[in-house]
């Protein structure tokens, strides 16, 4: 009977890690829909960037006090996780604090860190829960933020704030055992917060407080599952994506738009002489798609972009388009990316492999084409995003769909690009009479 709650242990953290890598497998899958595109280049540089952006915070502290607060709730989930490694040993071992012999005076400095950091995570999500609810700061009241998204971003606070108080009572349960003397609660552990918890245990019996220590421990790895299999319905998913998102980001400028193979390779053919235009048949050419009107049409590292997107609404609050009452939301780009990879991922599971064309696409379906004339190119949006998320980059490549597939852009947009091509210029006046406003002067 003593292995039992070992074996049930066991049980459930292998049943819980099993979930969790099965839904890391279909992110996988529904990244790997996009058009492949090489970011293994400049390896140590990207390194860089990814210790500095997605570990470093160094975009976060740009809003001081918010920022601040979330490297708070950031460096709690990593460094009290430290401690989950703890619970799991003496879950599988059925020990009480196994690491305190071997660190000695150090695991009391570990302790003790854990739970100010989990007090200071409280004090944190009680800020940010109160910029949500009470402030109601706009960005997080935008149309697409209604129903499912404001939702998760409570229910994610709600989380944390159970998980810490799980911890802290834990703790204050087991050192009230461990100042008893009662056997298997050996002396181990610095307490500068649960300490003051202990004094509602007193007027119970060491049988009450074992089941209150058993059972905080029991929810509280029971939460952590539960919260790292959450993760893949919620936005919180950029904690574990925020990394390798820095690290492939963009190195360019972020005025430097792409260029299609395609229309590049056709321009050098074109401008080189020695090249005879009729030597390849059309049938010899591969057919090329120019743009995106869909999610397979877009490159992995923009699906893996929508999947990192943390809905914060920097993007969308720095957004000029979005500020004038445009329709534009870069954030919206994200989540209804995000929105039309899934649905195409769960056709494939529907369909054992294979997508069945559903009648849908991301553009028009999701995104519209207002939206997408309405973005002025200024890269606000990119420049804000705290983990390197481009949304420019996906509407520019559905921009080039509707104008080089099918020839639908705004009018004062084809009456430039014509005059491009018959005057040589965006505006609407022959070559000869450009110098013809001099003789006016």
């Amino acid at each position: 009977m003593t292995l039992l709650p070992n074996l049930i242990f066991a049980i459930l953290f292998f049943t819980g890690i099993a979930v969790f890598a099965k839904n890391v497998k279909k992110i996988i899958r529904n990244i790997r829909l996009g058009i492949s595109e090489n970011r293994s280049d400049q390896s140590p540089l990207r390194l860089k960037q990814m210790l500095r952006v997605a570990l470093g915070q160094s975009k976060m502290v740009s809003r001081p006090i918010a920022g601040a607060l979330h490297i708070v709730v950031y460096i709690g989930f990593i460094i009290i996780n430290i401690e989950l490694l703890e619970i799991i040993v003496d879950g599988f071992l059925g020990t009480h604090r196994v690491f305190a012999p071997f660190l000695g005076t150090f695991y009391n400095v570990l302790i003790a860190s854990f739970e100010i950091l989990a007090l200071l995570v409280i004090v944190a999500v009680f800020f940010f829960w109160t910029r949500r609810n009470i402030i109601k700061i706009k960005r997080f009241f935008n149309p697409e933020m209604k129903g499912w998204p404001k939702t998760d971003a409570n229910l994610i606070l709600y989380i944390e704030v159970v998980l810490m108080s799980l911890f802290l009572t834990m703790n204050a349960s087991d050192f009230w055992l461990q100042t008893k003397e009662v056997s298997n609660y050996s002396l181990a552990g610095s307490f500068p917060v649960s300490q003051f918890i202990t004094p509602l245990f007193d007027g119970l019996s060491v049988v009450s407080v074992i089941a209150i220590e058993r059972t905080t421990w029991w929810l509280h790895i029971l939460g952590i599952l539960f919260f790292l299999n959450y993760l893949y319905y919620s936005k919180h998913l950029h904690i574990i994506l925020a990394f390798p998102n820095t690290y492939f980001a963009n190195l360019q400028s972020k005025g430097q738009l792409s260029n299609l193979d395609a229309v590049t390779a056709e321009v050098k053919l074109m401008m080189d002489p020695s090249v005879d235009p009729y030597a390849n048949s059309p049938e010899d050419q591969e057919i090329v798609k120019f743009g995106a009107c869909d999610v397979v049409d877009l490159s992995w590292i923009q699906l893996l972009n929508a999947y990192t997107c943390t809905e914060c609404g920097r993007c969308t609050s720095e957004c000029p388009a979005n500020q004038t009452g445009k329709v534009l939301s870069p954030r919206k780009i994200m989540m209804d990316t995000r929105d039309r990879l899934e649905e195409v991922g769960k056709n494939i599971d529907t369909n054992k492999g294979s997508f069945v064309p559903d009648g849908k696409q991301l553009l028009n379906d999701y995104i519209t084409q207002e939206e997408l004339w309405a973005c002025t190119s200024c890269n606000a949006c990119v420049e804000a995003c705290p983990i390197g998320i481009d949304p420019l980059s996906i509407i520019i490549d559905m921009r080039r769909y509707l104008v080089m597939e099918q020839s639908s852009a705004p009018s004062e947009l084809n009456n430039m690009m014509s005059n491009i091509e018959n005057n040589g210029a965006p505006w609407p006046f022959s070559p000869m009479d450009r110098l013809n406003w001099k003789n006016e002067l």
